[in-house]
């Protein structure tokens, strides 16, 4: 079967990993990795955390500046228009806020609160990257058609070389998160694996050492 978005010339070529990585981590927190919340508990997600926690070891151990980001709210109030209900229950000092230990190194990654869905909406991981001269971004986390989506936009919007390894993201259904992928890979991103990246990040530390 043809490929209309190919026969118009989406998808040519690939990006590149470039000269310095840096990685984002987005919304691996609790209300998406524990079962115990109704957003919780995805095979897909959960896949995305082990690999990311295997992505983000070899990161920290070559340098690599690290950010994350959870989700939480002062009050309802301060809530934009969601059309997800548990998003009620992502208030500040609940457990549901907290970010997967598995994931999370507080004496090394930069971590951030957001409040929309790109973990550069409104936070400072921009300035972060652009003092650590970051030009290629390495987006993991979840939920692969929400906020991973939102964040990989934004990462190509501020011309980085983005790249998306596939099991290090995660959603609660297999099909839209193939979709996401496939139809960000058209336009804005490189679709990896972790495997590709903890290579890269390998090599980038052999060559600055």
């Amino acid at each position: 079967m043809a490929d209309i978005y190919e026969d118009r010339s989406y998808g040519e070529g690939t990006i590149g990993f470039g000269d310095k990585p840096g990685i984002v981590v987005v919304d691996l927190q609790r209300a998406f990795t524990d079962a115990d919340y109704p957003t919780g508990g995805a095979p897909l997600i959960e896949r995305a955390t082990e690999n990311t926690a295997r992505l983000l070891d070899a990161a920290r151990r070559a340098g690599v500046p690290v950010a994350s980001c959870y989700v939480g709210y002062n009050n309802t109030r301060e809530m934009p228009h969601w059309k997800v209900g548990a998003i009620k229950d992502l208030i500040i000092g609940s457990p549901a806020c907290e970010l997967d230990p598995r994931i999370h190194d507080a004496d090394y990654d930069v971590v951030l609160r957001k409040t929309g869905p790109s973990i550069f909406f409104d936070t400072s991981v921009q300035s972060f990257m652009t003092k650590e001269r970051v030009d290629t971004m390495i987006v993991t986390g979840c939920v692969t058609s929400g906020c991973v989506r939102a964040s990989i936009i934004d990462a190509f919007s501020y011309g980085y070389r983005t790249m998306v390894p596939e099991d290090c993201v995660g959603d609660h259904d297999e099909a839209p998160h193939l979709a996401n992928l496939e139809d960000v890979r058209r336009r804005y991103a490189d679709i990896v694996m972790a495997d590709d990246c903890i290579d890269y990040i390998e090599d980038w530390r052999k060559r600055n050492s």
